[in-house]
């Protein structure tokens, strides 16, 4: 896009009240204020789909939303994770290659917030697509805006943003364009209130529900491996 040049008049500055710093109002996402923006919308998102999530259903990290969401349809919960520390993982593996999962094994795969943290995206995609059994459903969301992630522990890197255009393409290589639907959440309001750490309860409900296709901050995406084994 063209460059442009422009002059501020003195005196025109916006009010912004609290939000008028340089420094988030919370560092931590807004968790410690109540249910963070982002995780709002990966609760409606997971909400609408939850009749996918059952059957043999793999989540990362932890299976609170696979439980949460999947009651007593599913019938076996995994749980991956790279690395070693974590107790209730069932699988120990990292999602850009995999080998060691076996092919055609998972119902559904709850996919939230990782896929931007993994460097080799594409890789991670086949993987999925791959462990899924024919049939099978992802349901995986994506930061657009967010914070930077950081880990501690250095298990992970925050590497991406990723646009709803930018999944399209992604999951259509291995999933097909006809089997993959996507949905952008967030407006320029839903954006300031979760870069600042504001939780959910800290806004206005019906301004952070409303979608703007300019100022997307979550995207959900619902891909199914083809009945048919490719």
């Amino acid at each position: 896009m063209p460059s442009k040049l422009s002059q501020l008049a003195p005196g025109r500055a916006g009010r912004l009240g609290d939000l008028d710093c340089t420094r988030p109002i919370s560092r931590d996402w807004g968790f410690e204020r109540g249910l963070p923006v982002d995780r709002y919308f990966i609760e409606s998102f997971l909400s609408r789909h939850a009749t996918d999530i059952k059957a043999r259903v793999l989540a990362v990290m932890d299976n609170t939303y696979t439980l949460g969401y999947g009651g007593d349809r599913v019938t076996r919960s995994d749980i991956i994770h790279k690395g070693s520390d974590n107790p209730h993982a069932t699988i120990s593996a990292g999602l850009s290659d995999a080998a060691e999962i076996p092919s055609d094994i998972f119902d559904c795969i709850i996919c939230t917030q990782t896929l931007h943290l993994i460097y080799d995206v594409a890789g991670a995609v086949n993987t999925l697509h791959r462990i899924l059994r024919p049939g099978g459903v992802l349901l995986a969301t994506v930061p657009a805006v967010s914070r930077i992630a950081r880990d501690e522990g250095e298990i992970y890197t925050d590497y991406w943003r990723i646009t709803s255009a930018a999944a399209r393409e992604l999951l259509a290589t291995p999933f097909g364009a006809s089997e993959v639907q996507v949905e952008a959440h967030g407006n320029v309001y839903a954006a300031v209130t979760f870069l600042h750490g504001l939780a959910v309860q800290d806004t206005d409900r019906h301004k952070i529900d409303e979608a703007d296709p300019d100022f997307e901050v979550l995207i959900g995406i619902r891909a199914r491996r083809s009945p048919s084994k490719l």
